[in-house]
């Protein structure tokens, strides 16, 4: 078979790769998605679940520019749950757990309808060049597939090894062939390879366990969704359980210490801090007398459950004897045992903020192999190195999302500037804007920006402009209302643990009030909740969320803009690609060093590197500000 020239081809069908593939197809590329193996695509292979805290924010911002995570999932969800309602709304993070085989079905449904987006089951072994730019790739059966731009996005499969115990072999997940070669081949032309080293639990068979011993969880009473389209929410849900390890499990898998590649030194890769193995959760915090598990449907019809929290590279036997001490586990049968997996990665300092490398012209690289973990953070990165590759292909300025726009764009400024050096997972806490970057008002952030972009759609923006419409209306009336100081009033108030007020006052200050909330103070006023009972329905709790929220919250929101307006002058000062720091004598050692190793391309970035200087700082405003 001849191949002919793609615009772009995409190596790897994960999270990252089938947003990649998807957005650029959709700007009008002419791409070709190649992975091992077409019936694994976007297979969810650690927890099936998407979202969870600043994870379900990023999968609502890849929804508001026109990706496609948000929807598959919704299509995908057994069960829908929002994180952390008992602190502020920045704090409130979506998350869903899924039918892990409907998941990979849906998005290969997805990527088949798109409109000039090609699919071929083969393995990637290398790469073509032409000078210093990309120009194709060689592929496991011998052929040669020319491209003007390639977005790598393997995953844990460049150079995988996978540990049970004692027994270690190559592959990339448990039944697959690991990717080799790449690895190599970018290694000699010049660029840092690295390994990591991430885990998996076992997959227990639910018909095993005794759930009567097992603390019920189920999903929202009101469910709510992804997608600012008009996927459905759900109308009915699948349980997850919480368990609990104990001393006796702490103490049997002690016992396979000796034989764990974790502490035998076999195992060379950082693990990711937050997700830590279970072996290795009872020797970092040995005052523990327990963890919490959490046990997860795999899908609506299977009897697979997930254990979240009990990720192990132990002896198999040792697993299914820790597993046998846990309550409701006693007699339980696994159908797959827990493994670590070891892979190579590019440490992420080697990119541009477009996700293009800055050794090799038109290779993009996306997802696990930049030093993430969590799919949610693989399809982000996999939608911005598919826009950017498209983009410069078509001679279009570069689509970047700055740390006050976006939690994408944390991610990647955090990536690009600070590299990892332990798996990256996204926190709220990463985020210094997070207050403006809320989980409900991703599609004002982002919507216009992807529609000018061409990913998201007329219907999506057009939506967006009536639930701002809407937002405006309802704000206006909220804050024009006037309570007075009735008996009626105060009685009301009363009854919702509120203070009488003495005078009139405005709803608006009202809603100020912590125990107070818009649904309620629509009770005290015909007129607003005329104006709130307009807002057509599949929005209207979007709308009173987002009202309740600016009033309550405003003062931080506008600290937060104001703070993002100072730092944006930074962000808007290039810094030369070619300048030789060293003759800056102004500058401390190590900043010479670390400017010419890391090439920032604005003072905004290079004030977020380690070891930079507010001194150094304003050396380059004076040398670099015009």
């Amino acid at each position: 078979m001849t191949f002919d020239e793609y615009d772009i081809v995409v190596v790897g069908a994960g999270h990252a790769g089938a947003e990649a593939a998807a957005a650029a197809a959709k700007l009008g590329a002419r791409v070709l998605l190649v992975t091992q193996m077409l019936d694994n695509i976007c297979q969810m292979s650690c927890n099936p679940a998407m979202g969870g805290v600043a994870k379900g924010q990023i999968v609502r911002e890849i929804d508001a520019l026109g990706g496609w995570s948000g929807i598959v999932t919704d299509r995908s969800a057994i069960q829908f749950r929002m994180l952390n309602l008992s602190k502020g709304p920045a704090m409130w993070s979506p998350r869903a757990q899924c039918d892990r085989m409907m998941f990979s079905l849906n998005w290969r449904q997805v990527l088949e309808s798109i409109p000039g987006l090609s699919l071929w089951q083969d393995e990637v072994t290398g790469l073509t060049f032409d000078g210093n730019a990309v120009s194709g790739v060689l592929t496991r059966m011998g052929h040669r597939i020319p491209a003007r731009a390639v977005v790598l996005t393997s995953g844990t499969f460049l150079n995988g090894k996978i540990f049970i115990g004692e027994d270690t072999w190559r592959g990339g997940r448990v039944g697959e062939s690991p990717a080799e070669g790449l690895s190599d081949q970018l290694r000699e032309a010049g660029f840092e390879v690295e390994r990591l080293k991430t885990g998996t639990p076992v997959r227990v068979d639910g018909r095993t366990i005794d759930f009567s011993k097992l603390v019920e969880q189920p999903g929202d009473e009101h469910p709510s969704k992804f997608s600012f389209s008009d996927t459905l929410p759900l109308t009915t849900q699948r349980s997850c359980y919480l368990a609990n390890t104990n001393l006796h499990t702490h103490e049997i898998l002690r016992k396979g210490f000796e034989r764990s590649p974790l502490f035998t030194g076999r195992i060379q890769g950082r693990g990711p801090r937050y997700c830590p193995s279970i072996e290795d959760k009872i020797d970092r915090f040995s005052d523990k007398d327990h963890h919490q598990l959490f046990v997860e449907p795999e899908g609506w019809r299977s009897q697979s459950y997930y254990l979240n929290g009990f990720s192990s590279s132990l002896p198999f036997e040792v697993q299914l004897e820790a597993l046998h001490s846990i309550a409701g586990f006693e007699q339980a049968q696994v159908f797959k045992p827990g493994y670590a997996i070891e892979y190579d990665y590019f440490p992420p300092t080697q990119l541009y903020y477009t996700l293009e490398t800055k050794r090799v012209e038109n290779l993009y690289f996306a997802g696990q192999v930049n030093g993430t973990t969590g799919y949610e953070e693989a399809a982000c990165q996999g939608l911005m190195a598919g826009v950017n590759a498209a983009l410069k292909l078509k001679g279009k300025s570069a689509f970047v999302l700055s740390r006050s726009q976006a939690y994408i764009g944390v991610l990647i400024d955090d990536l690009v500037t600070k590299g990892v050096d332990e798996p990256y997972r996204m926190f709220t806490s990463r985020a210094e804007y997070r207050i403006l970057l809320r989980q409900d008002n991703a599609d004002q952030r982002l919507t216009p920006l992807g529609y000018a972009l061409g990913l998201a759609d007329e219907s999506r923006m057009r939506r967006v402009e009536q639930k701002v419409e809407q937002i405006e209306l309802l704000s206006k009336s909220v804050e024009d209302a006037q309570v007075y100081p009735t008996e009626e009033a105060n009685q009301w108030l009363a009854a919702h643990d509120s203070a009488p007020i003495a005078q009139r006052v405005s709803m608006a200050s009202l809603l100020l009030r912590p125990e107070l909330s818009i649904e309620g103070l629509l009770e005290m006023d015909d007129a607003v909740a005329g104006v709130a009972d307009k807002v057509p329905e599949p929005m209207r709790s979007e709308v009173l969320q987002e009202v309740e929220t600016s009033i309550k919250y405003h003062h931080y929101i506008d600290k937060e803009q104001e703070v993002a307006g100072r730092i944006q002058k930074f962000e808007n000062i290039s810094l030369p690609m070619d300048y030789d720091y060293f003759a800056l004598a102004a500058l401390s050692y190590e900043s010479r060093e670390k400017l010419n190793r890391y090439r920032p391309a604005t003072i905004g970035q290079a004030s977020r590197i380690s070891g930079i200087s507010p001194a150094d700082i304003s050396v380059l405003l004076v040398t670099f500000a015009k």
